[in-house]
Formats: structure tokens, sequence, C-alpha cells
């Protein structure tokens, strides 16, 4: 028996306090009130992972260790680690662990990379000596004479193969065409057999002169600008050296560079906002902050060595050439974007940079590389699927890279096949390139932003897109919540359909997308396959919990729903965005929603929080999100303290204390007289 349901009103309610200015931007006036965010948070209501605890409850044995890479947590509370190992002291080489935890921290998933749970090696003492092993690997350097040096580290190797005690041979050196090497290569402890060798140096190549007239982020310093931004993303200049960290660019107007080569600041600012936007992007879209998720930025370095032709990634930072003839720096917004995503990606699965996971990992750069290119939308430099096009690399024109047809660069393989793992990283990337094209815009030809592409298919079949926004966050959780280091096409291809049914449902539209596209490159069917499962997802009882049809069913402060192209939607265009003003005041929005008499019911909707105050310790501004019936009840608070670095993190709150009411929900924002304080809402939802 049923009681009769009650009628249950929520209201939300922001409070706003702004004090201190704003960072200026480059060649344009100070930013309006509604300034950007600066950092991000993870949800409140997570599991933190616990390396002993986790080492308990996957039962391994006393004589492994596990070591937190890194973790993230989603908006439904599942945290994902990355943990890598250790045997009786010795680093693992392919030992890694992907460990998803629940809310209380229970272990409810595990992937062991390789699928190897055990990695103790079937001989334990080496049987050649690490003199031997420095010969063998020092040999196969390609450093320059006289630049080499190396060191022997006993390792065990389980990459591949049955694991086994190696020597990890590191010879860092410097290639004749200036680059920067950090080669390891692995040789057996028992036989004296290279068994891998991969470089630690991650190279892109492309360029970029002009992103037109562009703000960037500056610090004003005893009367001097500085090229770096709030969040620490700064850009050094090396001068034509080729070591040490460079010399940080200053200004004394604020106005940086004359969008010529010959200006040394030209480069600089180029490099400046390839980091600052793809920081944006990942915080923005992504929902991450930076290459390390903790709100860091990162060092670029420009003007590396002579006529240097190609930039890197080395595990800290950026680093651009001046191009073959010293005026076409490698700067160009998708191969910036590329090269910190190779941090991001070291970061999270950690694709090995040689065989099917060194392809992966190069495509995953060419992938958001070119999401980032999308999300400018500069018009110097329009969204593309085309990688460093404004270098003329070959002197006719052509780009580096064509993601709709990677073949069409004589290098790259459109399809997957066993050989793939023999070509260079950079072309083994092609099916992937191949796959985030399909599944982004479909096969055959099509027109976009200018540019004209005829994407083929490898079995002859015809690919719908499900759009690039849905094929950028599929590949993205793919990236950090599904692979390990030794990933292949076909691992790729089961965390991706697994990363779209939790994302969009089993048997949605992006999930056949995602299968389809896959299929094309010849890669075929795994473990994952889309299709209907689980129970349908219970009705919104809200009215336009989206805000897709403006005010209709809220009652608000007037302008607060919104579709304003300053704060972006969650999904659609329309939010509510309460403060931001950067004046004292008050704004709410709220409906009135009876709450059902079973299940657990909840209130959730995702929330975005940017700032200008700059303290760490002092709530200024606040939404409140409260509960109106008998009184009005607070059940939870957000502040200028709460700011998710551009990213909408997804909030829920559970009403079962208000079963069987008519209730209002209401959202109260709250500012104080300076510094803005930005409370984003987007897709509110009640349901039992």
């Amino acid at each position: 028996m049923n009681a009769s349901p009650v009628t249950v009103s929520v209201a939300l309610s922001v409070a706003v306090a702004l004090s201190g200015a704003g960072a200026s931007a480059v060649g344009s006036p100070a930013p309006a009130p509604r300034a950007a965010a600066s950092h991000s948070v993870q949800p409140t209501s997570h599991a933190v992972p616990d390396p002993a605890r986790d080492h308990a409850a996957l039962g391994l044995p006393g004589d492994q260790g596990l070591t937190l890479r890194s973790s993230l947590t989603d908006s439904r509370g599942t945290t994902y680690a990355h943990y890598d190992r250790t045997w009786k002291g010795l680093q693992v080489i392919g030992g890694d662990v992907l460990v998803d935890l629940g809310r209380a921290g229970a272990v409810t998933g595990v992937t062991y990379n390789n699928n190897r749970k055990d990695i103790a090696p079937a001989v334990a003492t080496a049987r050649i000596g690490s003199a031997t092993a420095l010969r063998t690997g020092g040999a196969r350097s390609l450093a320059a004479p006289g630049t080499e040096h190396s060191t022997a580290t006993t390792v065990v190797w389980a990459q591949s193969g049955a694991p086994r005690l190696a020597y990890d041979v590191l010879t860092t050196g410097t290639l004749p065409d200036q680059t920067p090497s950090r080669l390891h290569t692995i040789v057996d402890a028992s036989t004296g057999a290279v068994i891998s060798s991969y470089d630690e140096i991650e190279t892109g190549t492309g360029n970029s002169q002009y992103s037109g007239t562009v703000q960037i982020g500056t610090t004003k310093k005893n009367g001097t600008w500085l090229l770096q931004d709030a969040r620490g993303n700064y850009t050094t200049t090396l001068n034509g050296g080729q070591v040490g960290n460079g010399t940080l660019l200053t200004d004394l107007d604020n106005v940086w560079g004359t969008g010529a080569p010959t200006d040394p600041a030209t480069a600089a600012v180029d490099a400046q906002y390839g980091a600052e936007t793809t920081y944006d992007f990942y915080s923005t879209v992504l929902g991450r902050a930076g290459i390390w998720d903790n709100g860091t930025g990162a060092r670029s370095r420009v003007h590396f060595g002579t006529n240097y032709d190609n930039a890197f990634w080395d595990g800290t930072q950026m680093t651009y050439g001046d191009g073959w003839d010293g005026r076409h720096p490698l700067t160009e917004l998708d191969i910036a974007a590329h090269e910190m995503t190779h941090g991001v990606t070291e970061q999270t699965a950690n694709l090995t940079y040689s065989g099917e996971s060194g392809g992966l990992n190069e495509a995953t750069s060419d992938i958001f590389g070119t999401a980032v290119e999308f999300y400018a939308n500069n018009p110097a430099d329009p969204g593309n699927y085309l990688i460093g096009e404004k270098v003329d690399y070959f002197g006719n024109g052509a780009p580096l890279r064509y993601m709709d047809n990677p073949a069409k660069d004589g290098y790259s393989a459109n399809c997957w096949s066993s050989t793939l793992k023999n070509l260079n990283v950079h072309f083994s990337s092609g099916p992937l390139n191949h796959w985030f094209y399909l599944v982004s815009e479909g096969s055959g030809p099509k027109d976009l932003n200018g540019y004209h592409y005829d994407s083929p298919t490898c079995d002859g079949s015809t690919v719908t897109g499900i759009g690039r926004d849905a094929a950028e966050q599929i590949w993205y959780r793919t990236l950090t919540t599904k692979l390990t280091s030794s990933a292949t096409y076909a691992t790729a291809r089961d965390g991706a359909i697994a990363s779209a049914k939790e994302l969009y449902g089993d048997n949605s539209t992006q999930c056949l997308g995602v299968a389809a596209a896959f299929t094309a490159i010849n890669v075929a069917p795994g473990t994952q396959t889309c299709g209907a499962g689980g129970a349908p997802p219970s009705p919104n009882l809200l009215g336009n919990g989206g805000f897709e049809s403006g005010p209709s069913s809220w009652t608000a402060t007037s302008g607060v729903i919104t579709p304003s192209t300053s704060r972006p939607a969650h999904t659609g265009t329309w939010k509510a965005w309460l403060g931001g003003t950067g004046r004292r005041g008050t704004q709410y929005v709220q409906q009135q929603v009876t709450v059902p008499t079973t299940g657990t019911p909840t209130l959730s909707f995702w929330l975005r929080v940017d700032t200008a105050e700059t303290s760490t310790t002092k709530a200024y501004d606040t939404l409140k999100v409260q509960v109106l019936s008998t009184s009005a009840a607070t059940l939870a608070t957000y502040s200028n303290l709460s700011a998710t670095g551009g990213a909408y993190i997804q909030r829920t709150i559970d009403l079962s204390a208000y079963k069987g009411r008519t209730i209002t929900v209401k959202l109260l924002g709250s500012e104080d007289s300076s510094l803005q304080t930005s409370f984003v809402v987007d897709d509110v939802v009640v349901t039992s």
C-alpha cells in the first residue's frame, strides 16, 4: 500500500562575496567581473586511494608493493586509482593495476595490465652483470657521440611475455637533430638479450606562426609583466640553448610579440596561448585541473636549439623549436595541445611509447590537440581534423597527418592489422585517429570550417557520427578509467564501449556509434557490446530541469535563467547562473515538487563554480541548497572555496527525510560587495 505523496518545493540560494582585482589579459582591457575559474575540486563524497588497504583487498602477496600514480573520481562517486607495482622493492615495468573504488572504499573492479596478477619472475637472480647490460643497452643509443651516458637498474619486466628479471639501461643524450633522448633498453638479466626499447621523450612535429590577436594571462611584479598566468602556466626562452629551464619572458607594456617570427616574443605568445587554452579545455570540457589534475600549470620552453624542427614533452614541460629555417616555430595550437596531452596520458594510463600502446598514446595527443583547436574557435586557426596544417613541412602545403584518411600522408595506417605494432608510433596512431574522425563526423565526404574531408572505412561500411563532443568525453573516460600501460587497439575498443555505456546508456546511439567506428577500422568485437541492460532511469519529477524552456516551471530572480554564452551550459544552451556580478545581493531559482513515498528520493544537479576571490580559507560568496516546507532547511552550501576550475561537477542530495511531502527546492546565491563568484547550475533532477 502506498501513502499519498507530499509536494515539496526546493530552493537553491547563492551567496557570493568578491574581493581583489582580476589578472590582466594581453592586448585587451582587464576582464569583466565574471572572471574565469582558476582551480577545481573533486566531489566531496568519494573514496581516497589507500595503498595498504587496497593491497589487502586485492589479495596481493607481501613481496608486492603498490605506489599510487594518480586517481580520478567521476560524477557518480567512483574513484579510479592507477597504481604501479614493485616486487621485493624492484620496479615492475608493466605491472600497473587500475582499481575501481566505491564511495566507501570497497574495490568494485580491477584491471591488471596484461591481465597479469602474478608478476614474480621465474628466475630471481641475475645471470649477467650490469656491466654487460650497459654495453648492450648503450650500443643501441642513437645519441650523438660524446653526449650519451648510461646507467643500469635491476627491474622486473612484465610488459610482454612472462615476467622476468631484467636491467633497465637508461641512456641519456642528444640526438643528431637536437632532440633530447632518454632511451630505455630492457636487457634480459638471464640471457643478455634485448627485450624492448623505448624513448622517454615523446615528440610531435608541427608548427604555428599565427593565432591572431589573443588574450593570455600575465602577472605584474615590480612594475614588469611576466608571461605567467594565475594557474602557473608560464613560458621561458632558451635562446637557442638545449638545457635548463630557460629565462622567463618579461615585458614592460603587457603587449607581447608582433606576430612575426623575427620578434622572439611571438613564439612565446603562441606557446603560452596553447598552454592556457589546453588547460581551459581540460578544465571546462573534461573536468580535469591541468596535467596533474591539481590546479597546477606547466612550463613551456621556446627557441630550443638551432633550427630545431620539432617539439616534445619530457615528463615535466613542453619544448618547441623554431623550425627548419628558424622562422617557423612549432607552436601551432593543436601541436601545443598535443604535447600537453602527453603529460595527461603519462599521469593516467601511462601508455608505453612503443608498439600498439605507443600508437594509442600518439593518437590520444592528436585527438585532444584537435579537440582543443575546435574548442578555441579561433578564426585565425579554425578547428579541423588536420595535424600541423600550417607547418608546410613537406614544402607542398600538406599537413603532417590527416585524421579522416591517415594513409593519405603515405606513412600512416588507416586500419588495424597484426603488423601495426611494428610501425613508428606516429604512424601506428593512424587507426585511432581514423576512429576519432569516423565516430565524430561519420564516413564519406564532408565539408566543415572550410575544409573538405572524405573518410573511407576499412570494411566498406557506412558510419554515422555521434558528434565530436561525445567522442571527446568517451575517449577521455577510456584513457583515465579503462586503459593500462600495455593497452592495445582491442582493449581500447572494449574500454571505449564500456565508457560509452556508462556515459550514455547500454543501447545508446553513442555506444553503437563507437562500436561501428572501431569495426570500420578493422578492430574486431571483443568482450564489450552495446545492448539493453539494467533498470531504466527514474523520470525527473521536476519540470524543465535542464532550463531549455527558459523560466518555464521555475520561479526565479529575473535574468538568472539564461542562454548567455559567457558561461557554457552543462547540456543544451540554457542554465541558471547565480552570482557573478561582483556586487552585494542575492538571487534565487526554485520549484515545487512532490517527493515520492518509496525508494530513495534524491536531488541532483550539475554545478560549475568560478571565482575572482583569492582567499583559500574564507567563504565570501555562497550558494545554499534549501528545502522549503513547514520551515526552511539548508541541505548543502557551496562557496568561492568550491571553485571547479571551469568544470561541471554533479552534486547529489538525499531527500529521504521529505518522503510523501510537497517541498520547494531552492537555490539561493549571495555575493558580497566585491570580486565575483559565479554559481552555474544545470540539469536539476529529483528522482525516486
